[in-house]
C-alpha cells in the first residue's frame, strides 16, 4: 500500500549537548549480518515485502513494548504490567551462535514499563513515573544490581501514563501524555466544554527535557521542550540532523461526544507525524488536524465546527497526516544499507490499532515506512509488515534497528518479538 500524504516542510535545527560517556560493552562473539538469514518458512506469521523474511525471536512473552539492541547485538524489550500494576520489566535475549535466533534469555527490572533505549553505555527503562538505568556490563547479558534514578515524579494518574524517551547527546526527551481525551470540564462526556486555559498543559500533553546523567531528579528540575502534543508515543532522533521526530496519538469520539458522522469521526483527527523543534505548539486540546480539509482545525469543545481554523492557524503544523486512530507506539530511523538503499535515512513507525473507528472498519495494525529525501520525509508511505492472515491482528508496539542492520519488531497484544531481515 504507498499512500500520498500532506507534507509541509519544516526546516528547523536539532542540537547535541556533548557529554563524557562510559565505554560501551563488547563481547567476540560473531554477529549475523541482516542478509542470508535463515528465516522461518512463515516470516513467523508477518506479510513482508517480497525481498525480507522473518524469524520469531519469542512468543508468549507477554505485553512486549518498546525494544532497544546493544552496540554487541543484545536485544531488550520493555514489557508492562498488568492492569493491577503487577509484573512487567526488561527483557534481554542474546544470539551466541550469530544465526539470528537468541538462544540465551533474562528477565530483570523493579516493574513494568513502556520504553527501552541504551544510550552511552546504560541501559534506560522508562516506567510510569520514573526513569531509571542500569550501566550495561561487558560480557553480561542483564545487569546486577538495582537501577539508578535518573527522573522520579514523573505525573501518571489519569489516561496516557505510559512514557516514551529519546536522547540526543547529553539531553534525554521524555514525553508525557495528556491526563484526559480533550481537556473537558468531564472527561469524555458529550457536550462537555473544553478548559479554557487548559492547566493540564502545564505538566501534560508535551516533551520534557532532562539531563541524561544527572541521578536524582524530579519533575520540577524537567524543561518544557513542545508542547499541544495530546501523545506523542513514537519519539526518536534523526540520526544524522539530530532533529527530534514524533508520531501522535489524536484525540477520540468526535463522533459520540459531538455528532459528527461515522466517516469524520473515523478518518479524524489524523495522526501526525512530524519534527518537534523546541518551543513548538501543536495545539492539543484547542485544535486537532483535519484529514478532510488537510489542516489544523478548532475542536468542538472550543466552539469548532471541524472546519474552521480559528485559534489554531498559528499552531505547528505536522510533515505527515495519517489516517485517524492508527495509533502509533514506536519510530525507529534506518540508519544503514543492510536493507537497500531506498530505505537508508527513512523511519519506520510501529501502528497498534485503536477503537475509534467503530461502526467503521478498524485499521492501522502494521509497521509503515516513511521514506526520507535529503533529510525531510517524502510525504509517502507504504506497509513494510503486516499479519499474513488478519488485517487487524498485527498489535505493533516496538521497534529497533540491530548494528547489522536488521529490523526487530515487537508486539504487546501478540506477545510477540520478531527480527526481519533482507533475503
Amino acid at each position: 500500500m504507498r499512500q500520498t500524504c500532506l507534507l509541509i516542510l519544516l526546516l528547523v535545527t536539532g542540537c547535541a549537548l556533548p557529554t563524557a560517556a562510559p565505554p560501551a560493552p563488547t563481547d567476540s562473539r560473531r554477529t549475523a549480518g541482516a542478509t542470508g538469514a535463515d528465516c522461518d518458512a512463515d516470516n513467523g506469521g508477518l506479510a513482508l515485502p517480497a525481498e525480507f523474511c522473518a524469524v520469531l525471536v519469542g512468543s508468549t512473552l507477554g505485553p512486549v513494548r518498546e525494544l532497544a539492541v546493544a552496540p554487541n547485538g543484545d536485544l531488550y524489550a520493555a514489557v508492562k504490567a498488568d492492569r493491577e500494576g503487577r509484573g512487567g520489566g526488561v527483557l534481554a535475549f542474546r544470539d551466541t551462535s550469530g544465526d539470528g535466533r537468541p538462544d540465551q534469555r533474562e528477565s530483570f527490572g523493579p516493574g513494568g514499563g513502556n520504553d527501552v533505549e541504551v544510550h552511552e553505555g546504560y541501559l534506560y527503562f522508562a516506567r510510569n513515573d520514573e526513569i531509571v538505568r542500569w550501566r550495561l556490563p561487558a560480557g553480561r547479558l542483564a545487569p546486577e544490581g538495582d537501577p539508578e534514578r535518573i527522573v522520579a515524579g514523573l505525573p501518571a494518574d489519569g489516561g496516557h501514563v505510559a512514557k516514551s524517551i529519546a536522547f540526543d547527546g547529553g539531553v534525554m526527551y521524555v514525553n508525557i501524555g495528556s491526563r484526559t481525551n480533550s481537556c473537558q470540564r468531564d472527561d469524555r462526556v458529550s457536550g462537555s466544554p473544553g478548559e479554557d486555559p487548559c492547566t493540564e498543559l502545564e505538566r501534560r500533553a508535551g516533551i520534557w527535557t532532562f539531563s541524561a546523567s544527572r541521578p536524582g531528579q524530579s519533575f520540577a528540575d524537567g524543561a518544557r521542550f513542545a508542547t499541544g502534543l495530546r501523545n506523542a508515543m513514537a519519539l526518536a532522533v534523526h540520526p544524522v540532523s539530530r532533529a527530534l521526530y514524533a508520531a501522535v496519538h489524536g484525540r477520540d469520539q468526535l463522533a459520540q461526544n459531538w455528532g459528527f458522522s461515522a466517516e469524520v469521526n473515523a478518518n479524524n483527527p489524523a495522526e501526525i507525524f512530524g519534527r518537534i523543534a523546541r518551543g513548538d505548539d501543536f495545539g492539543w486540546p484547542y485544535c486537532h488536524y483535519s484529514n478532510e480539509h488537510r489542516r489544523t482545525v478548532l475542536s468542538p469543545e472550543y466552539g469548532g465546527d471541524g472546519a474552521a481554523e480559528g485559534r489554531c492557524a498559528s499552531v505547528a503544523q505536522p510533515l505527515i497526516a495519517f489516517p485517524g486512530h492508527w495509533a502509533p507506539l514506536a519510530l525507529a530511523f534506518y540508519p544503514g544499507d543492510a536493507f537497500g538503499t531506498k530505505y537508508r535515512g527513512g523511519a519506520f513507525v510501529a501502528w497498534h490499532g485503536s477503537w475509534n473507528r467503530d461502526p467503521l472498519p478498524q485499521e492501522g495494525y502494521r509497521v509503515v515506512f516513511v521514506p526520507f529525501r535529503d533529510g525531510v520525509p517524502t510525504g509517502e508511505y507504504e506497509t513494510f509488515a503486516a499479519d499474513a492472515s488478519s488485517a487487524t491482528a498485527l498489535r505493533a508496539s516496538g521497534l529497533a534497528v540491530a548494528p547489522d542492520g536488521a529490523l526487530y519488531i515487537a508486539a504487546d497484544r501478540n506477545a510477540k518479538i520478531w527480527r526481519v531481515v533482507r533475503r
